[in-house]
């Protein structure tokens, strides 16, 4: 039992969580709250380009951020505008009108 335990908590601590938490202070990268072991369980991994499956051992893609600036800094990068193809463009806007031509067809009932 006692080597199971040891064995799970190396595989977690093979994860990149683990990792960038030896890494790194445990203070949040935007408020700069402090962390311990009492409440490091609201210390989260950010990925700085968003990619999650890109996690370099130097941690140069990562950031301690807390849970509400983790989930501030994803909002902020869903409500982004972005074009097709990943620019920061905004996309054309819709040129159908639905409705163009409900005045004649309202009309041809009188």
């Amino acid at each position: 039992m006692v080597a199971d335990a040891r064995r799970a908590r190396e595989e977690r601590e093979q994860g990149y969580r683990a990792q960038a938490l030896k890494l790194f202070p445990w203070i949040c990268g935007r408020c700069a709250r402090e962390f311990d072991h009492g409440n490091v369980h609201e210390l989260t991994v950010h990925h700085k380009d968003h990619n999650h499956d890109r996690n370099p051992p130097d941690g140069s893609n990562w950031e301690l951020l807390c849970l509400y600036c983790h989930d501030n800094e994803h909002q902020r990068y869903l409500d982004q505008p972005r074009a097709p193809g990943g620019s920061a463009e905004r996309p054309a806007g819709a040129t159908h009108t639905p409705f163009a031509d409900l005045a004649a067809l309202l009309k041809r009932d009188d």
